[in-house]
């Protein structure tokens, strides 16, 4: 039976192949939905009171949904640490002093000065096609509303034989003052999955940002929790994080169906190969402007904007369904992605 189910589920797969991506932009819900063979892949969210703008829920192309719920859409058996961990996004932890990683509803009042957000001006374009194109320009402004950064960016959505992308490329420029980004392992590309996909342990554990704020992830039941990391340097695991790759894959099973899904850096990011801010309870982060945060032998890293300067950063996520994904099909991944861009 469960021969027949990866079977149905990879046909269609390869029915949705070259189907056309479908954007629907809904300015009174802050939200655009993206939607692939009439399924839908996921909603590009910008909410007014929230600190960053995020795309939630995701899904496979078989139609599980593999990221975590909490704290948008809290589900039975989930950990609930980490409130600034939403969906899919894009920031950083040190930006002229400011965290922008961190900000959460969890941040008291007194606190805000410490932390960034970001604030979408305007959708540019969300058009569908072939390839399903979403712009966006946002600022990236402390807690009284100055603008540091604005953040142009334009995702493309799109298929392949085996699976779906999403392929974020953004252009950070410095607004009214020079911007300095410091070594900070809080960054920047990032999505926090469903339990499924979290590596399965026994122990409590605490971690501490920069500020020496505490979060404990609690031990739990690992009943279904299926995930491993596997990076292009070969590392296994939580031996991922830390360590600069090209690509790293997550996978896991879920309803009974193997599902991979990968992030990807690009040789002409600065950084490149990223660190990798991959840990077992669930964040999965790729950082090109961390270095020291992630390897104390090394040096720290100051990447300087002068007023006016921009920053180009892109990265791929894919997701595939049916099968696991190989490190020889990311290799393929990773070079088509790196002649695209």
């Amino acid at each position: 039976m469960k021969y027949f189910m990866i079977i149905a589920v990879m046909f269609s797969y390869l029915t949705a192949y070259s189907q056309n991506v479908k954007l629907v932009d809904d300015e009174s819900k802050r939200q655009v939905d993206v939607f692939i063979g009439g399924k839908l892949f996921t909603s590009y969210r910008y909410p007014a009171n929230l600190e960053k703008p995020f795309l939630f829920p995701v899904y496979a192309p078989n139609g599980a949904v593999v990221t975590r719920g909490y704290p948008i859409e809290p589900r039975k058996g989930e950990r609930v640490d980490h409130p600034h961990h939403i969906g899919l996004w894009f920031n950083y932890g040190n930006v002229n002093g400011l965290d922008f990683w961190n900000n959460s509803s969890a941040i008291p009042a007194s606190r805000k000065d410490q932390y960034g957000h970001i604030v979408v001006q305007k959708i540019v374009k969300a058009k569908g096609g072939k390839t399903g194109v979403l712009e966006v320009i946002s600022n990236w402004n402390d807690n009284k509303e100055n603008t540091i950064l604005v953040e142009n960016t334009q995702y493309n959505f799109k298929t392949t034989k085996r699976g779906w992308i999403i392929d974020h490329i953004a252009t950070l420029t410095a607004a009214n003052v020079p911007v300095i980004f410091t070594d900070n392992k809080e960054g920047m590309f990032a999505i926090r999955v469903d339990r499924a996909f979290e590596m399965p342990t026994n122990e409590a554990l605490i971690f501490t940002d920069e500020k020496g704020n505490p979060t404990t992830v609690k031990a739990t039941d690992n009943t279904g929790v299926t995930g491993m990391y596997i990076s292009s340097n070969g590392n296994k695991g939580d031996a991922v994080w830390g360590t600069r790759n090209k690509w790293v894959i997550l996978s896991g099973v879920k309803e009974n169906v193997p599902i991979s899904f990968a992030i990807f850096d690009h040789p002409k990011n600065p950084g490149f190969p990223a660190y990798s801010h991959a840990r077992g309870y669930g964040l999965f982060s790729v950082n090109n402007l961390g270095q020291k945060s992630y390897d104390p032998k090394q040096e720290q890293v100051v990447y300087k904007l002068a007023k006016g300067e921009s920053m180009k950063l892109v990265h791929r996520f894919y997701i595939q369904a049916g099968s696991e994904l190989t490190p020889a099909g990311a290799e393929e991944i990773f070079n088509d992605f790196s002649e695209t861009y």
